[in-house]
């Protein structure tokens, strides 16, 4: 990473490092310190470590704030989906942190560039980075630019994943019946269609929902039928 790249990763995340090389030490790998014969420090294991830390607490404070209803249990699985390896690693990727990094030659060789495990661990590392120059009100401001839609889309993703089962679980409480869903409706060209599902329940419809995939509908009957049990 040369000057002009610092600047041109700068201008990417709105922060200017007043200490330089603990923004270098960030990019800095251990199988090039090693290579290079760096001092056991001189790699950005420590950096990662900070960052980890610090993601976690921000994000956590985050959703305590924003999702005052949702239960402890709720709160530890969205947060486990928004900071694990693979969301990490596709931030990286939006930021290509990749071209930046100091690798040994074997890293390089074998495609360490776009490993996803490396990846994560230097946007930790950066997080430690800023963490370390500027303090938490500057760093929360980094990562809440990412993650404030990264949290949210998640959550999203996340309540559709499991409104099938979350349907199941409340309906077993007080029937022995199990739920059924049934597509209505079926349109559109073969590479473009939508459908339509409802969920039956002893004769009863209790939701119904629409979606690109008969999976997708389904979970949004789901959905529906659970709002309307909350209401």
């Amino acid at each position: 990473m040369d000057t002009q790249q610092m600047q041109e990763f700068e201008n990417k995340i709105k922060y200017t490092f007043s200490n330089k090389e603990i923004l270098l030490l960030a990019f800095m790998h251990s199988s090039f310190a090693n290579e290079q014969k760096k001092g056991k420090h001189e790699n950005n294991e420590r950096l990662e470590f900070l960052g980890d830390a610090v993601l976690d607490m921000v994000v956590s404070e985050y959703m305590y704030r924003m999702y005052p209803q949702m239960p402890e249990g709720e709160l530890t699985k969205l947060r486990a989906s928004v900071v694990c390896e693979g969301s990490l690693a596709k931030l990286a990727r939006q930021l290509e942190l990749g071209k930046y990094l100091f690798l040994g030659r074997g890293e390089e060789t074998t495609g360490g560039r776009n490993r996803d495990s490396i990846l994560a661990d230097t946007f930790e590392a950066v997080i430690g980075a800023i963490c370390i120059d500027g303090g938490m009100e500057s760093v929360t401001k980094y990562i809440l630019s990412f993650m404030e839609k990264e949290i949210q889309q998640t959550k999203d993703s996340f309540k559709m994943r499991d409104c099938k089962t979350h349907l199941q679980e409340v309906i077993q409480k007080t029937s022995r019946y199990p739920v059924k869903y049934v597509i209505v409706s079926e349109t559109g060209p073969d590479h473009s269609k939508s459908f339509v599902a409802e969920v039956h329940h002893i004769n009863r419809v209790l939701g119904k929902g629409a979606g690109k995939s008969k999976k997708e509908a389904e979970q949004a009957a789901a959905q529906d039928a659970l709002k309307k049990m909350e209401e």
